[in-house]
């Protein structure tokens, strides 16, 4: 009996001992999920999306212009005379139509703004996504591992249990123990066959969320190794990165910016506005049949609002309260994010505690079952000694595989909390995706409906 429970303790060590060659590793798979999660590509979808809002706001600058062409078809017959004569012309005509602002309040200047902080903030959403996937990855990953050794260890906790049952019985026939011994070997082992039945169900699930996170299949994993080299050496130092650089608070600002520069927008209207328009036509038939005529004007134009029925005033006032709620909202935004990494980092120095007292809980229990097993070949302690002394070293095992996956997760989390749990921070093996590429390649367009990636 002793050498079955070697593949338990063995268990109990896959998140610690190295897997074969060609196994998939946790670096690998987060490289996965960053490459393919569909919500990650969906944000940068949306990021692309809100790169064009500039090109809009730009377009403020430009002139419009516009080509227009009629025809048709007159005729009209004098009713003066005897004779009818009939008169059938076609008048028609094109003309060509520029107009450009030259002043509108400084609209377009403050909407420009807008619209590019509006793309910062948008880009900091993507980079808290980024982190959010893959801290998903890693618990995914870690997961998969710690429920796998959990199911191996239910396992040979049933052959454990079968090979004491054998024993029990052989006992119980030559008269060294009673039937309530067998029975109770007999109840221990079925309850540890239903253990195995849930440890398979909690593994499918697990495998479910892995392939929902990864994108594939998990396929002999490594095992997970704590993400501590980034983690910084105290709770302050952590607090004071977490401010300076999370993505949620930088987020926050930049909405500050969006709403700052709404109430300039409004305010616009309140101001003149200069425009110019050129046009050139050329007109046919419009007098008799024949006859043909050229036209060109260049007008200025110039507007001065006097009153909008208060709408405006209203829309003003209204942008300002906007401003002080997006304030308020980045104040609690830091107090959130600094509640997180205060969490994350009190869970984290805990797995590291749990980790070395489950250890040693471990090694305790092993010491007192080989104890209670000697004890009992001498009657000095009974079947049911034995099963739970057998029952207490499988429980300090499996709080072990979890001591061991939070204290990988947990560094994850220290991580994700401060706003560094990115591909480009942790140097991930995988090409980084950069939205300033696209916003480069749009903002300054005049022209064009295909994409840049040529759709």
């Amino acid at each position: 009996m002793r050498t079955r429970l070697r593949p338990a303790g063995l268990a109990v060590l896959a998140l610690a001992v190295a897997s074969s060659a060609g196994a998939e590793t946790l670096e690998s798979a987060l490289s996965r999920a960053y490459d393919a999660n569909p919500t990650l590509n969906s944000d940068r979808a949306g990021v692309r999306a809100t790169d064009e809002n500039v090109a809009q706001a730009k377009s403020g600058y430009r002139p419009t212009v516009s080509l227009d062409a009629d025809i048709g078809l007159t005729q009209s017959k004098p009713g003066t005379t005897r004779v009818q004569l009939s008169n059938v012309r076609r008048p028609g005509g094109a003309g060509l139509t520029i107009n450009q602002t030259l002043f509108n309040g400084f609209r377009t200047d403050n909407q420009t703004r807008q619209a590019e902080s509006d793309v910062l903030r948008v880009r900091e959403a993507l980079r808290a996504t980024e982190m959010n996937t893959l801290f998903n990855a890693a618990q995914s990953y870690m997961s998969v591992l710690s429920d796998t050794a959990n199911l191996e260890l239910r396992r040979n906790n049933v052959e454990v249990l079968e090979e004491q049952l054998r024993q029990t019985r052989d006992r119980f026939n030559v008269g060294e123990v009673t039937r309530t011994d067998v029975a109770q070997a007999e109840a221990r082992l079925a309850g540890a066959r239903s253990d195995v039945s849930g440890a398979e169900a909690t593994l499918r699930a697990s495998i479910g969320t892995y392939r929902r996170y990864i994108g594939v299949e998990p396929r002999q994993l490594a095992p997970g190794r704590p993400l501590d080299r980034y983690v910084p050496g105290s709770l302050d130092a952590a607090i004071n990165i977490g401010i300076k650089e999370h993505p949620q608070i930088l987020s926050s600002l930049h909405l500050v910016d969006v709403a700052e520069a709404q109430v300039k927008v409004l305010e616009g209207a309140l101001y003149p506005t200069a425009g110019l328009q050129g046009s050139v036509q050329q007109r046919f038939d419009s007098q008799f049949q024949g006859d043909s005529a050229v036209s060109a004007s260049i007008v200025g134009r110039l507007t001065i609002p006097l009153y909008e029925g208060g709408q405006t005033y209203s829309q003003i006032r209204q942008a300002k309260e906007t401003v002080g709620q997006r304030r308020l909202d980045a104040e609690d935004t830091r107090d959130q994010v600094r509640s997180a990494i205060v969490t994350v980092w009190g869970q984290l120095e805990a797995s590291k505690a749990q980790v070395i007292a489950s250890q040693a809980q471990v090694q305790a229990n092993e010491v007192a079952l080989n104890g209670v097993r000697e004890e009992a070949r001498v009657g000095q302690r009974t079947t049911l000694d034995v099963l739970n002394a057998q029952q207490e070293l499988l429980n300090a095992r499996t709080n072990l595989i979890v001591a061991q996956r939070n204290r990988v997760i947990f560094s994850y989390g220290v991580v994700q909390a401060i706003g560094r749990l990115t591909v480009r921070f942790t140097s991930l093996p995988v090409a980084v995706y950069s939205p300033k590429k696209h916003f480069d390649q749009v903002k300054d367009l005049w022209y064009g409906v295909r994409t840049p990636d040529g759709r």
